[in-house]
């Protein structure tokens, strides 16, 4: 999920992470577009706001798909898609940088707000998010699209005809029995956060010590598991549309480890009271964002190549929220 074609366009357009200075304002929303059943909204005309996006397709995707629907809806609105990492982009949010994102309820329990144990259920993890944060930090989460892109691992064909493995369950026996076999490749963050390998291993009851590792980039990942070199298994993330494309087998995660990782957009609540019109615009598009549709998109970028703004604008005009500019 974390890389995508087109990120030197992106970063062209929105702004850049500078060594001591923070985040630009952000750059020009790049493609044009007219109201479809999004009309404008007196309350938004002119209103400035600024989108923001983590640094991989489905977020740049999400990015995109807000920002199109707040220039349908005649806001003034500024791309800072891209922004490197998690943590970047919830300190932009925080201070004010950025307006609007789409973020997943799994990544503000566990790695903003510092729980540990996920809530299995993906409503009580919305409302518990929801709640909390509100509490701690002002921040509003709006009702979440039904996706859910949580963290898993992935192997190919042929290394699951040889391990026989199925489950996580069997992945950690494997580890314990056999490590060599069990290589295994992970990008950066998911190396260290507690929704990551490291708990993982603690659910599983296995020593990630033991576990021969590649940091790769994530792009990288889906390849290199296909190929079963440098790894047999790979960190991968549901509704990556590489996973169809190469064939990879997921791993059934059989005690329930990973987080609900639903999108919903969220903003500073001060904003979110003064443009109550943004939630009422978004919601029928997150309704629509299930596991296939955001498949798909991620397909389209990965796989085929194309830009994430296109395939945002050109999948809202498929539904009718917005017509070409």
């Amino acid at each position: 999920m974390k890389s995508v074609r087109g990120g030197v366009l992106a970063l062209a357009l929105s702004g850049v992470i500078l060594a001591g200075c923070g985040l630009e304002s952000g750059g020009a929303v790049p493609l044009e577009v007219g109201p479809g059943s999004i009309q404008p909204v007196p309350e938004l005309e002119n209103v400035k706001m600024t989108v923001g996006s983590k640094d991989f397709s489905e977020q740049i995707i999400l990015g995109y798909i807000i920002e199109f629907a707040m220039v349908a809806a005649g806001a003034d609105v500024r791309d800072l898609t891209n922004i490197q990492g998690s943590n970047s982009t919830r300190d932009a949010q925080l201070d004010g940088q950025i307006d609007l994102t789409y973020e997943y309820t799994g990544t503000g329990w566990i790695n903003y707000l510092g729980n540990e144990i996920p809530l299995p259920d993906s409503q009580q993890q919305y409302e518990a998010v929801r709640d909390t944060d509100l509490a701690a930090n002002d921040m509003v989460w709006a009702v979440p699209a039904p996706m859910n892109n949580t963290y898993a691992l992935a192997m190919s064909q042929e290394t699951a005809q040889q391990t026989g493995v199925r489950t996580l369950s069997d992945y950690a026996e494997l580890v314990r029995t056999d490590p060599a076999a069990a290589s295994t490749c992970v990008e950066t963050e998911f190396n260290v956060r507690q929704d990551g390998f490291p708990g993982l291993a603690a659910k599983y009851e296995f020593d990630p010590n033991a576990v021969p590792r590649e940091i790769l980039q994530t792009g990288i990942i889906y390849q290199a598991t296909a190929d079963g070199n440098p790894c047999k298994f790979g960190e991968v993330f549901t509704t990556d549309g590489r996973i169809i494309a190469l064939d990879l087998v997921l791993l059934e995660d059989d005690r329930s480890f990973f987080p609900k990782y639903n999108p919903a957009l969220i903003m500073r609540k001060d904003f979110a009271d003064a443009h109550p019109q943004v939630t009422e615009v978004m919601a029928p598009i997150s309704a629509m964002l299930t596991d296939e549709v955001m498949t798909e998109l991620n397909r389209q970028v990965d796989v085929e190549g194309n830009e994430p703004a296109e395939v945002a604008r050109d999948w809202l005009v498929s539904e009718g929220f917005v017509t070409m500019g």
